[in-house]
């Protein structure tokens, strides 16, 4: 069985972005441009993955971790030069290459599977991703013969007025028999005014050996859009957010106003769920069926059960168990564990702590470090002094307690089970 390799070219500067960070760590929907690149590879069942770095080298690296095969470019030298790179870690493989880009977080694993299999089908050395635009300016247009077979690829700078008017451009992307493109690397030169070694080169040395070129075009443009600035960027947000949110109210969930909705990849929701507007689900968030979220509310790496409500609020790193309530402008700060039917209500912080099932807070109150019992009422103004300036401090609140309006609980205390405090 052939082996299919992708190397995903990274090591550009990406000066338009006028930014500190590489170009491909710039964030889309909370992950980087390169890790949605490597995400639909291995969708595709691309288990072997290649990242030639270079500028910046390690925030790409801490971006993606330990799980790639880093090849380093010293020099950027052109997108051939950036495959020779990867040239002893392919040398002794059988099988495909296919050359992506870590700043086209578009492409999907549909379209890479769906090359793949066009690229064996037809027995072809190289296939190239192609598209057509009705305006390529600024793009390297697709050159086929009579039969349709591509016979070579011009830039645009050097294109005639006849090649010009070809609609089919290059998207950069392409699927190489291994053996070949080692074969065509080796004999790569860059001999041009930049002096850089193209990738496209390599295509012209296999035609010139009677290869056989395919191309395989795709009628999502929107798949090849590359990211050179920060408008750009915002552009391809906005496709992505589209496409997550789609793909829950596909599977049941209702969005009442996608365009203020914000929604990241991995995040989970239940059947007959709700999302009201401005609401930001964030991280590795699942939600439950039949939960009502927003508006105005925010939600990063917390589980929700089923049946639960979240109004105008914020939850962060919590669990919140089914049929609770929590708001309007409650605050669930991390490691936070909201237990069964339970109110948690307006302008209510909790942080760090447990609350028990049929517990009631109803508003006004904090509760840090602390474990509160079940069916306890915590009334107005209820406050968990949780800090002596030195240390934390836990107060338990065991089942069953009353505790009214205006008390501090003075950590360490603990209120057992029953008890009434006025």
């Amino acid at each position: 069985m052939k082996d299919i390799i992708s190397v995903i070219l990274a090591a550009g500067e990406g000066k338009r972005m006028k930014s500190k960070k590489s170009k491909v760590v710039h964030e889309i929907c909370g992950k980087p441009l390169i890790a949605w690149v490597c995400q639909q590879a291995k969708k595709a069942g691309i288990d072997k993955q290649i990242v030639v770095v270079g500028h910046r080298a390690n925030q790409v690296k801490e971006a993606l971790g330990d799980s790639y095969h880093y090849c380093m470019q010293e020099e950027q030298l052109g997108t051939g030069h950036a495959v020779m790179q990867a040239y002893d870690f392919l040398k002794d493989r059988q099988g495909i290459a296919f050359i992506l880009y870590g700043d086209t977080p578009l492409i999907t694993s549909e379209t890479l599977q769906a090359t793949i299999k066009y690229h064996n089908k037809e027995k072809n050395t190289v296939t190239v991703i192609t598209a057509e635009f009705e305006d390529p300016t600024g793009y390297g247009r697709i050159v086929r013969d009579d039969s349709g077979n591509v016979i070579k690829i011009v830039e645009c700078k050097d294109a005639d007025e006849r090649i010009k008017k070809v609609k089919e451009i290059n998207s950069g992307m392409y699927c190489f028999e291994v053996n070949d493109l080692l074969q065509a690397l080796k004999e790569l030169k860059n001999d041009n005014a930049q002096g850089e070694y193209y990738l496209t080169d390599t295509l012209e040395i296999l035609i010139s050996k009677g290869s056989k070129i395919g191309a395989f075009k795709i009628e999502n443009q929107e798949e090849i859009f590359g990211i050179n600035d920060r408008v750009q960027l915002a552009q391809a947000s906005k496709i992505i957010r589209e496409r997550i949110l789609f793909n829950h109210m596909q599977n049941g969930v209702s969005i009442i106003d996608p365009q203020s909705t914000y929604i990241e990849d991995d995040v989970k929701i239940g059947m007959d769920s709700i999302i009201h507007p401005m609401t930001f689900l964030e991280g590795n968030t699942s939600i439950g069926e039949d939960c009502v979220i927003g508006p105005s509310t925010k939600l990063v790496n917390s589980k929700v059960s089923n049946q639960v409500e979240i109004v105008n609020s914020t939850v962060l790193n919590s669990s919140i168990d089914d049929n609770t309530h929590i708001g309007p402008y409650a605050y669930i700060r991390p490691d936070s564990v909201i237990g069964k039917n339970v109110k948690i209500g307006d302008f209510v912080e909790v942080k760090k702590s447990e609350i028990g099932d049929n517990t009631k807070i109803s508003h006004l109150s904090y509760v840090g470090d602390a474990s509160i019992g079940k069916n306890v009422n915590l009334g107005c103004g209820v406050v968990v002094v949780n800090y002596d300036g030195i240390n934390k401090n836990k107060t338990i609140v065991e089942d069953n307690a009353f505790i009214g309006c205006n008390v501090n609980l003075v950590s360490p205390v603990l209120v057992e089970s029953g008890s009434y405090v006025a």
